[in-house]
């Protein structure tokens, strides 16, 4: 027998699993086992941390200048002008026209109209119209209204929305995914299992000897190295850009249009109108009227009339009249106002400055960790 198919019989009996017995060996003997190593996916839960900008106000001391006011009593003195008053007698002159009454005799004859009344025949002409009727044609014009339609063209406006595009500044995010390492699998031990160890050498090191070791089987436990947990991290990358917003605004659109347009044109016709005419025709009349003749008669009337005449003599007279004169006098006065004064003070206080704080925010999400293990499979052949 071969050292391989051996060592393969000896691995198999001295197994942890139980021996496969297949439904093509009718005997109870076991199948040669081999070890394959498989991927295992295991699900694992992760926490990562995701960078959040809050806006946190923070408080600052600040000093201000408020204006206070205040009222506060002055003195002002001016210079003002009282008038005084003197009384004088002045001596005045003055002419007065005094009345003198004196008696006349005056010619008062006056001239008196009569009236003389006489009768007379006059001789009167005078004029009557006499009426006489006449037929006549006459040719009479009239106007007539007739509608002729025109096509003209009419200014018309009309609203129109015209795409408008400006260009607004937003922050975009252009961050992108970075493979950053979030963990370390710790190492992991495996069960004893029986492998075939070949031949070693190591140095004693109380002699100093070389020893050298046998091969053959032994209970050996594999390590596995402590692993780095990769895991693709957003990356943020805040960047200012120009993006077109297109807005609808409203234009006035004059358009010319053409529009039908009847308008009436006023023609001139003729017509023939029989008229009948009546016309007064003058003639003229001869009449006696007796009249009444008023004729006027002047007499003299002899009459003398007393009368009494007044005429002004001056006269010249002296009176006192007393003379109020007025000067006016400099005095000097004070008076008391209030004035409002402002004045600034200083005021401390407190004031509220918002800043950007950056916090690590905790997100849970599953990744899939490869892990190797070893299974035992029958040799086929």
């Amino acid at each position: 027998m071969k050292p391989k198919t051996f060592l393969s019989a000896t691995l198999a009996t001295l197994c942890a699993w139980p021996p496969v017995v297949t439904a093509q060996e009718p005997c109870g003997c076991a199948p040669t086992m081999r070890t394959v190593c498989q991927t295992v996916y295991e699900e694992r839960e992760v926490t990562g941390f995701r960078t959040v900008c809050e806006t946190a106000f923070e408080e600052r001391p600040a000093t201000r200048q408020v204006p206070v006011f205040e009222t506060q009593q002055r003195e002002r003195r001016f210079t003002v002008m009282r008038p005084v008053r003197e009384t004088s007698v002045r001596e005045e002159r003055f002419t007065v026209m005094r009345q003198v009454v004196e008696t006349q005799m005056r010619d008062a004859s006056y001239d008196q109209v009569r009236n003389v009344v006489e009768t007379q025949m006059r001789e009167e002409r005078f004029t009557v119209q006499k009426p006489v009727c006449e037929t006549q044609v006459r040719r009479e014009s009239f106007v007539v209204q007739r509608p002729v339609t025109e096509t003209i063209e009419q200014e018309q406006c009309r609203t129109v929305m015209r795409p408008v595009t400006t260009f607004q500044t937003q922050t975009v995010d252009q961050g992108c995914f970075v493979d950053a390492v979030t963990g370390i699998t710790p190492a992991e031990t495996s069960r004893p299992r029986l492998r075939w160890i070949p031949p070693t050498q190591s140095v004693n090191p109380a002699t100093g000897q070389i020893v050298t070791q046998r091969p053959g089987l032994g209970w050996v436990q594999t390590t596995t190295p402590a692993q780095p947990v990769m895991q693709r991290v957003w990356k943020p990358n805040l960047v200012a850009v120009q993006v077109p917003v297109t807005q609808m605004v409203a234009e006035q659109v004059t358009e010319r249009v053409p529009v039908q347009v009847t308008r009436m044109v006023a023609e001139t016709a003729f017509r023939e109108v029989p008229v009948q005419t009546v016309r007064m025709v003058s003639e003229e009349m001869v009449r006696q009227v007796p009249v009444q003749v008023c004729r006027q008669v002047t007499e003299r009337v002899e009459r003398q009339v007393q009368v009494q005449v007044c005429r002004m003599v001056p006269e010249e007279q002296v009176r006192q009249v007393p003379v109020v004169t007025c000067r006016m006098v400099p005095e000097e006065r004070v008076e008391q106002f209030q004035v409002q004064v402002c004045r600034m003070v200083e005021q401390k206080g407190t004031i509220r400055v918002p800043r950007v704080v950056e916090k690590q925010v905790p997100f849970t999400y599953t990744v899939r960790v490869p892990r190797t293990v070893l299974v035992q499979v029958p040799c086929e052949g």
